[in-house]
């Protein structure tokens, strides 16, 4: 039991180290790259931004609570004008008006808690609300371009890794064929047969191709650079990758240019602001508010004084009248509550309004001009791309045609060298010529593929399936 244990984690590591150490296909490229991309995570966030303020607008009718106290020395002083306590239905005390002063002393105690909720906002928050909507969809739209432009990125990597692939095989078969003419002219000239001059011609020519290897695979470390900082997967495993370049077949656009990422944004754009110049015209309308408020307040070792009589003296029985000079222990109001709905009415205010509302107005109006500036450079990019789409293809044709050609003239030189019939130099320069052939015709094929994948995103139409 034991041991079949053991055999059936060793078939798991071995099945993990399996997928770790295999090469990664273009969806595992582009994935990866999706979830690196500086730009696109850098908008991500932006993104959050606006869902921050959609929360914050729903919030606004929630209720709010609000409490604040206070504690201290009070010293207040009243003067105060009025008549004297009428004692005349009792004693004959002549009636009159006197100055007095009081002064309340001691320490105070304030607390106060407010609520308030909004009921009604003139359809202002309504309005913002859907604006914000149209944000969202603008934003997710232009989420839709960024991710089309890394598809582009990686798909240009991984085809320039792919021509660098299939140039390093064009260049070993033409090793392969110097090598087999360098053995036969090394009998040509044991013979007689070719001059030493010559000879050196397929050396010379043999370390010009050994020059273009090594370039080559300079170029094929960069672009492996370039992946594993783009996608995150190590060089061992990109190394790994053998793509062969192959023709992009396109079907006939199925979306126009008005269904593109840029031209939804700019549409979702305008029908926000056409939400917010809304927002802006209902600053003369009423809004209506909740309101509630309880207060407690304390007046602790205190002392309330006059400066003058509150009881005035009465002369017939030698009474010399009475200041106020009172000691409560404490003074305790609690509670003192107030509730109520309140409302804000701005019947003018300075014309602010007015201006938010024209300077909305003025933003509906740049989007509308960048809508239609969009249009027109989009329709002549389409037709660009249409126009670049059909000469790769007849590109490709004719660099196949040239690639026959050469094929066909370097077995001829081949003949002609083996047979003495021609020079060394005639041989390498055929040699050369179905060198650069196979080459011009494999850049016709990435050429046609950068070509297809622009004009799929001239319509928002890039199809990943398509491309590998």
């Amino acid at each position: 039991m034991k041991e079949m244990l053991h055999l059936i984690l060793l078939l798991l590591l071995f099945h993990s180290n399996s997928q770790a150490q295999s090469a990664p296909d273009f969806k595992e490229l582009l994935d990866s790259a999706l979830v690196r991309d500086a730009d696109l995570r850098m908008q991500q966030t932006k993104n959050k931004i606006t869902e921050l303020d959609q929360q914050k607008l729903k919030d606004i009718f929630l209720p709010t609570l609000e409490a604040s106290g206070m504690a201290g020395y009070m010293n207040a002083t009243a003067h105060l004008i009025s008549p004297e306590i009428n004692l005349q239905p009792f004693l004959n005390i002549p009636e009159g008006k006197y100055n007095n002063n009081l002064n309340i002393s001691g320490f105070s105690g304030l607390a106060k808690a407010d609520a308030k909720m909004l009921l009604y906002s003139g359809g202002k928050v309504k309005y913002l609300g859907k604006a914000l909507e149209e944000k969202q969809l603008s934003e997710k739209a232009l989420l839709e371009k960024s991710q089309d432009e890394v598809v582009a990125i990686i798909s240009r990597a991984y085809d320039q890794l792919a021509l660098v692939h299939q140039s390093k095989k064009v260049l070993d078969e033409s090793k392969k064929r110097l090598d087999a003419n360098k053995k036969t002219a090394d009998k040509a000239l044991g013979y007689g047969l070719i001059t030493p001059y010559d000879h050196k011609k397929i050396e010379l020519a043999q370390a010009t191709l050994d020059a273009k290897v090594a370039e080559y695979e300079g170029k094929k470390e960069l672009l492996l650079t370039q992946l594993e900082v783009l996608t995150g997967i190590t060089k061992d495993r990109l190394r790994q990758i053998e793509p062969v370049l192959a023709p992009i077949t396109t079907t006939a656009p199925q979306k126009t240019i008005e269904e593109r990422a840029e031209i939804r944004a700019l549409d979702h754009g305008i029908a926000a602001s056409d939400f917010k110049v809304k927002a802006e015209r209902t600053w003369w309308i009423p809004k209506v508010q909740l309101m509630a408020s309880a207060y407690y307040l304390g007046l602790y070792g205190s002392r309330w004084k006059t400066s003058g009589n509150i009881i005035p003296p009465i002369p017939s029985i030698g009474y010399p009248g009475r200041k106020l000079d009172w000691r409560p222990a404490s003074l305790n109001v609690f509670p003192i509550l107030r509730a109520g709905v309140g409302f804000q009415w701005s019947i003018f205010d300075g014309r602010e309004g007015k201006h938010a509302a024209g300077l909305a107005l003025i933003d509906r109006e740049q989007l509308l001009n960048q809508k239609y500036d969009a249009l027109r450079k989009l329709t002549l990019n389409q037709a660009n791309n249409q126009s670049g789409y059909d000469i790769a293809n007849a590109q490709i044709g004719l660099k196949k045609k040239q690639k026959e050609l050469a094929q066909n003239a370097l077995v001829q030189a081949e003949k002609e060298f083996r047979y003495g019939m021609a020079k060394s130099m005639q041989l390498i320069e055929a040699e050369n010529d179905l060198e650069a052939a196979e080459l011009e015709y494999q850049n016709a094929l990435f050429n046609q593929r950068r070509a297809a994948i622009e004009l799929m995103r001239s319509t928002q139409e890039l199809d990943v399936t398509k491309l590998y």
